[in-house]
């Protein structure tokens, strides 16, 4: 039945995404938990493990994650912790969306890094912003699965 290959190839390709997204949400928290103990915000592990689950929040989670960090160190002797949170947030934001997100997906999903780097942009221009964010990546992973079981099925007819 081909409906049932399609959907068995479409299922791996959403757990390839969502091991990806895993892997990224796993990097992040490990980042953050380096910068605020180099920081020295109390509770550090506490808020980078919420930071990795947020991640699975398009766009607010950085934003959710980065507040109760940036308020203790507003409220710190030292209020230059404040500004070293955002400074942190800002390069760890660059750094996953810029590294970290398009290698894991191509790692994971096998998406090209180029593609899931600049198809975001290219659809958030297309269609409203927050669905090109939350759509573009699991669809992603799924159009590349099918590109390469076409390779392999055109692959194994040519030696055939």
């Amino acid at each position: 039945m081909p409906w049932l290959d399609h959907a068995r190839t479409t299922g791996t390709a959403l757990k390839d995404w969502f091991v990806a997204q895993c892997l990224d949400a796993a990097a992040v928290a490990l980042l953050w938990l380096v910068g605020l103990l180099i920081i020295g915000i109390p509770w550090a592990p506490l808020w980078a493990l919420l930071a990795g689950a947020l991640q699975f929040v398009p766009n607010f989670g950085g934003a959710i994650a980065v507040v109760i960090p940036a308020i203790l160190g507003a409220l710190s002797a030292n209020h230059m912790r404040f500004f070293y949170v955002l400074i942190l947030f800002a390069v760890i934001m660059v750094l996953d969306g810029f590294l970290l997100q398009p290698y894991f997906m191509k790692r994971s999903a096998k998406v090209p890094f180029w593609v899931a780097l600049l198809t975001p942009i290219a659809v958030a221009l297309l269609i409203p912003f927050w669905w090109a964010i939350l759509l573009v990546p699991p669809v992603l992973a799924v159009v590349y699965a099918f590109r390469h079981k076409r390779a392999a099925n055109r692959g194994s007819a040519i030696s055939s």
